[in-house]
Parts: C-alpha cells; sequence; structure tokens
C-alpha cells in the first residue's frame, strides 16, 4: 500500500511496486509551502474524479492520475475502508491540483498540516 510520511520539508508518499506503474510515479515529495489546503475525511469519496490513467476496482480501489472536465487534476490512491486524505496543492509545484490519498493517519496528518497552508 502507498507509504505516506511528512516532515518539515514536506509530505513524501511512495508508491510501491505495481502502485508505481499505475501512477506513473514511484514517489512524490509535496512540499510543505506548495499546499493550499488539507483535509481528512472518513473514507472513500464517491464523487466523480474524471478520466483515468490507471487502476479502478469498482468500490474497492482507486490509483492513478484523473483529470475531471472541468480541468482539475488529480493523483488518486484511495482504498475503501481507510480514511481519506486529501491535499490541495499548487499544481506548477507539484504537477496536480490535488492529492487524494487513503492511510490510517489522515487525520493527524492533516491537523499537523494545517498550520502550514499558504493561500
Amino acid at each position: 500500500m502507498t507509504n505516506i510520511t511528512y516532515d518539515r520539508t514536506g509530505v513524501h508518499v511512495q508508491f510501491p511496486g505495481w502502485e508505481a506503474t499505475m501512477t506513473g510515479l514511484p514517489k512524490l515529495l509535496i512540499p510543505r509551502s506548495a499546499i493550499r489546503g488539507v483535509a481528512s475525511e472518513q473514507g472513500w469519496t464517491s464523487e466523480i474524479l474524471g478520466m483515468k490513467s490507471g487502476l479502478v476496482i469498482s468500490g474497492y480501489r482507486k490509483l492513478g492520475t484523473f483529470r475531471h472536465p472541468s480541468g482539475v487534476r488529480r493523483l488518486v490512491s484511495m482504498k475503501r475502508g481507510h480514511p481519506l486524505l486529501r491535499i490541495t496543492v499548487d499544481r506548477a509545484a507539484v504537477g496536480f491540483d490535488e492529492i487524494l490519498l487513503s492511510t490510517d493517519a489522515a487525520e493527524s496528518i492533516a491537523a499537523d498540516l494545517r498550520s502550514d497552508v499558504h493561500s
């Protein structure tokens, strides 16, 4: 499963093995200076994410990049049954508008990162 850690430099996301193939990235650093908003949600989002490049197992797993018709570009690693960490970022710095990650630590990570949100 996707590994998420964070420190003073930012959020470090590692996609092991086949996950790297589905996302097109083995890892991603989200600098704290690029974070525009952070939220934790109880679980899986049912919103329409858009056209995908990656994997979707209906109702269980979403992994890859998604482009919504509005132009919003998301990097997604969601697994049903786990809390969701939603990070809104500066697209110019990260290459995405939002990062959606399932992690049991979503609430604590979001609480820590909120203090550094840049508008």
